[in-house]
């Protein structure tokens, strides 16, 4: 086993190369860069892109702007002040070394627009993207396994009918539209003000005792996770009965039967190892998509500061060291937790070798 795990780790060192090599290329293609960014915001530009391709400004320009500088009229020194000061002065190859230098060593920099650095950015920002994603994932499990499993005893009955019709609806409503519905019912939008709209604490949360203050936090979280998670239901509810089912119906089960085992001794004393091996392979891909991703938009109806907004507007600012920061990091994380997930294989099923294996 500490072979294969050392296998995986050395893996993960080209996978990530790789993944940063592809995303590094591709900004070098994007038009409005940070220094554009600068350059539009002394201008009191509003888009710079429109400041770029010349659909904005002076309409006496007739479209003249020959490069970016001519077509502002500043001064070409101070253009290649900010080169130099965001590092975009080097050929690409040196600048992508060197950022890949200073990530090895867990040094990702300072953004270019905040005073702050990357890191610490990061860390300001992981309580909500934590908060949403930690519940919306342990929300997930605790009812989609269970009720995958009652849905797998009891196929074909009336039961796994309308349960099966509820969670495709659920899965077939857009996170944000569950959100915004979520809002106009019980948030004050046009009938009961009674969750929060806001934030993940109150205004005097300070002054409450400790009991209050989980209590309040808690209330915070639960149209957001429970917009978060809606559509995560069906995926997981499905694969755990359909995998429940594929063990059901083989023959050590009915030997077990056989033998005198009760029901419930026969589900989760032999059925349930079994058949979560495919719920659990699947975890860490679940887990990062919703701690990491697809909360934007969450974030913003309910006035959320995580990473999702963080690298969202990263992205239009051309922050770059936020958004390579970030991208490192964040997948550093992704391809750590897939090991993590092949020892958990391990934990539920003590039989598989991935040693022999390999």
């Amino acid at each position: 086993m500490g072979a294969y795990i050392l296998r995986r780790l050395l893996l993960v060192i080209p996978t990530l190369i790789g993944v940063m090599i592809v995303n590094f290329a591709l900004t070098q293609f994007l038009p409005g860069g940070p220094v554009e960014q600068v350059l539009a915001q002394l201008e009191g530009e509003g888009d710079v892109l429109a400041g770029i391709t010349g659909s904005e400004g002076d309409p006496t320009a007739g479209g003249q702007e020959e490069g970016f500088v001519g077509g502002r009229g500043l001064p070409e020194e101070f253009i290649e002040e900010l080169q130099r000061e965001f590092g975009l002065d080097k050929p690409p190859f040196e600048r992508f070394m060197l950022m890949m230098w200073n990530y090895m060593r867990f040094d990702f920099g300072e953004s270019y627009f905040r005073d702050i650095s990357v890191v610490d950015l990061i860390l300001e920002k992981m309580p909500v993207s934590i908060s949403l994603g930690l519940w919306s994932t342990l929300l997930a499990y605790l009812i989609s396994i269970p009720l995958g499993i009652r849905k797998a005893v009891r196929d074909g009955t009336p039961f796994d009918t309308w349960t099966s019709g509820a969670i495709i609806v659920g899965y077939a409503i857009p996170g944000f539209l569950f959100a915004v519905l979520l809002i106009v019912l019980f948030a004050g939008g046009s009938y009961y003000q009674i969750f929060p709209l806001r934030g993940l604490t109150s205004d005097n949360w300070e002054e409450l005792s400790a009991i209050g203050k989980v209590l309040d936090y808690l209330w915070h979280l639960v149209l957001p996770v429970t917009a978060l998670s809606i559509s995560g239901f069906a995926t997981l509810t499905l694969l755990t009965k359909n995998s429940f089912l594929d063990e059901i119906n083989k023959q050590y089960v009915m030997t077990a039967k056989a033998k005198g085992l009760s029901e419930s001794r026969v589900l989760y004393g032999h059925v349930f190892r079994n058949a979560m091996l495919i719920v659990i392979s699947g975890f860490p891909a679940v887990f990062i998509g919703v701690f990491f991703g697809a909360s934007l938009i969450i974030e913003t109806l309910f006035s959320l500061d995580g990473l999702g907004r963080l690298g969202f507007e990263a992205a239009l600012e051309r922050d770059y060291p936020v958004i390579f920061g970030t991208l490192f990091a964040f997948g550093l994380i992704g391809l750590l937790v897939g090991i993590i997930s092949d020892l958990m294989y391990v934990v539920v099923d003590p039989r598989i070798d991935f040693e022999r294996r390999g």
